[in-house]
């Protein structure tokens, strides 16, 4: 059929895992569609845990700089320091996080107005915050299935699918790490050293990259790759 010969071409070019020996087996127009399915899901979990891990990777590269004046410091009374940021994603991803599946996300027990208060904080109550977070965080995620990403889970009542709120808090969390990062800067000012591409080294850095030869990665690989570890 005409259709069957579309699905074909579409896996083709937009996912080339399927091989010769696949697509003959694989001639129904339903199986076909759910293996697409089943392998952009796939790509879909993996890419949103690296996505995380590189954002929890520059607020700790961000917080370890600092001492903890600088961890409350706030540039007005409107605004919030460090400190306060981490304690609003720390309360944000424990009520998110927790019973991600079963439970709405938005717990009766968080409070979130006291989240934005500056006091008690010191560099070991925000580190172990930050941390306690990312990692209920992390354990969802991982229980996740593929099978889970249609299902309908609630934040104060609002329906969304699994991939839905995970691309929710993919919005949330960088933009409080962004100012993280932003307000690290300002207060260390020339001490500070570049989390990414240094001033300056934009064509040195292109240039060593197009050197390379054209390969499938995720953009977080190179930066998240433990000590020793080569690239694949």
């Amino acid at each position: 059929m005409l259709i069957d010969h579309l699905v074909i071409s579409l896996t083709l070019k937009t996912k080339q895992r399927y091989t010769a020996n696949t697509i003959k087996k694989h001639t129904n127009l339903e199986i076909l569609t759910f293996d697409l399915h089943t392998f952009n899901t796939m790509d879909f979990l993996d890419s949103a845990k690296k996505q995380f891990a590189y954002y929890r990777h520059l607020g700790t590269q961000t917080i370890e700089r600092l001492n903890d004046e600088q961890l409350i410091w706030q540039p007005n009374d409107e605004s919030n320091s460090i400190g306060i940021i981490v304690k609003h994603m720390w309360g944000n991803m424990m009520s998110r996080w927790t019973d991600f599946l079963t439970t709405d996300g938005e717990k009766e027990w968080r409070k979130r107005d006291e989240e934005f208060e500056n006091n008690g904080l010191t560099k070991s109550t925000i580190t172990n915050m930050w941390n306690e977070g990312w990692d209920c965080l992390e354990k969802s995620l991982t229980d996740i299935t593929n099978d889970d990403l249609e299902r309908i889970i609630y934040i104060r009542n609002q329906g969304h699918t699994v991939m839905e709120a995970v691309n929710r808090q993919l919005s949330h969390y960088p933009y409080h790490v962004g100012q993280i990062v932003f307000l690290g800067k300002m207060i260390l000012g020339k001490e500070w050293t570049s989390l990414s591409i240094p001033k300056g080294n934009s064509q040195e850095y292109n240039a060593e990259k197009f050197s390379n030869e054209k390969q499938r990665g995720h953009f977080t690989d190179e930066i998240l790759k433990k000590p020793g570890e080569k690239n694949v």
